[in-house]
């Protein structure tokens, strides 16, 4: 049997500040590297950073041999002893970090051990290249076989280091085994890039929003109105699966700190499996509700149009016209939004939140966010079960960092 060392490190410029890990898999009996993985991650804490650094590692280790016996020897004190079950994990945060590094390998076949920080210099190192990375504007990963380089060139041979679109079109990665490996861009491009040159200085990190929508109803694929006067309709079998899929990903990349849902029943089941999977609770928020259709409930567009013409034809030119009815419209729905958004940002400053919601109101969320006028909202077209990105920062700005990602689903 094979036998793995796995060297890991994360680090956090501010705690919670720009941040990243690495990690280094050598060869037991000979010390020779075998593979190596570093991420830049935006902005998140030392400890969710050093248990990153933890998961690339094994899953590295993984994609070599899955029935390899694992050492894995980390300076993070907190990290050693939570995994080796001394110490009880109670942060929110480390909680679905640390179940996802327990699930790599079977029970049994990973030690830990902690070391001093000048013994852990490789993975140290690859991590404060990737800080430097994010710093300049960059978004950074490299994975890549290290059998044929010494320690002090590992770093650089065989290096992914891309920048912007093209981090984003290719989606980065980690080294990790199995179907779902790659890095979803749908986070990624939730987490804070240092831009120096860009804005004001440092405003911290900012809260971010990942807008998830509910998977499919059995009304979803008629496109037929569904808003929060209808008959609240459940998730399809598509739909569960779909939550199941965002709820992989999402945990892939283990930034959610908190699960927001609208009230509605498709999004309570959406957000109940995705919290589920990441061991977080589920809040639900009354302000992320479906815009109410009126009398268009149930209907598709084609009928409204035949029954309705003239509210239909006011509703597509007004932002202020209501569906038949007494519906709302989309002025009430922003203001809405709005408050609801405020209200958010206040109260998880600094953190990734899911809030899992509908269109509407995720359409809004970016139409705020772009200072875009109403009729951007026909504009957009939104997928079930599809991610988007906000984020907000101390100043009150806001940036979109993604829209409509359904690559997960794929």
């Amino acid at each position: 049997m094979r036998e793995f060392i796995v060297e890991a490190d994360g680090g956090s410029r501010g705690n919670p500040g720009p941040a990243g890990y690495g990690a280094v898999v050598l060869d037991a009996a000979t010390g020779e590297p075998l593979a190596r993985t570093a991420e830049y991650l935006g902005a998140v804490t030392n400890n969710v950073a050093e248990y990153r650094g933890l998961l690339a590692g094994l899953r590295a280790a993984h994609a070599l041999d899955p029935s390899a016996r694992v050492h894995v020897r980390m300076d993070s004190k907190l990290v050693v002893e939570q995994m080796s079950g001394r110490w009880k994990i109670k942060h929110p945060d480390l909680k679905p970090l640390a179940t996802l590094a327990a699930r790599v390998f079977p029970p049994g076949q990973v030690t830990y051990e902690w070391i001093p920080r000048e013994r852990n210099k490789h993975a140290d190192r690859l991590a404060n290249e990737a800080m430097d990375a994010g710093a300049r504007g960059e978004e950074w990963s490299a994975s890549a076989p290290a059998s044929t380089a010494s320690p002090d060139t590992a770093a650089q041979a065989g290096a992914d280091v891309r920048t912007g679109a093209d981090v984003r079109a290719d989606a980065g990665v980690d080294v990790q085994a199995g179907a779902g490996a790659r890095t979803d861009a749908d986070v990624r491009a939730a987490q804070t890039v240092a831009s120096p040159g860009w804005g004001p200085a440092d405003l911290g990190a900012p809260a971010t929003f990942v807008l998830l929508r509910h998977g499919e109803t059995p009304l979803t694929p008629q496109k037929r109105f569904s808003g929060s006067g209808g008959t609240d309709p459940s998730l399809s079998g598509v739909g569960l699966e779909q939550a199941e899929r965002a709820a992989a990903a999402l945990a892939r990349r283990g930034t959610i700190q908190a699960v927001v849902s609208s009230p509605l029943t498709r999004t309570r089941q959406t957000a109940a499996v995705v919290a589920t999977r990441l061991g977080l609770d589920v809040i639900v928020e009354e302000g992320l509700r479906e815009t109410h259709f009126g009398a268009w409930e149930g209907l598709t567009f084609g009928e409204v149009s035949e029954r309705y013409p003239d509210d239909l034809n006011a509703w597509l030119t007004s932002p202020h016209a209501e569906p038949t009815g007494g519906g709302e419209s989309f002025a009430t729905t922003a203001t809405r939004i709005a408050a609801t958004r405020d209200r958010l940002v206040a109260a998880h400053a600094g953190r990734t939140v899911l809030l899992v919601t509908h269109v509407t109101p995720i359409k809004t969320f970016v139409q705020l966010a772009l200072g875009a006028p109403p009729e951007s909202l026909f504009r957009m077209e939104l997928s079930a079960a599809s991610l988007s990105a906000v984020a907000y920062y101390a100043d009150g700005n806001a940036s979109v960092r993604l829209f409509n990602d359904t690559s997960h689903l794929r």
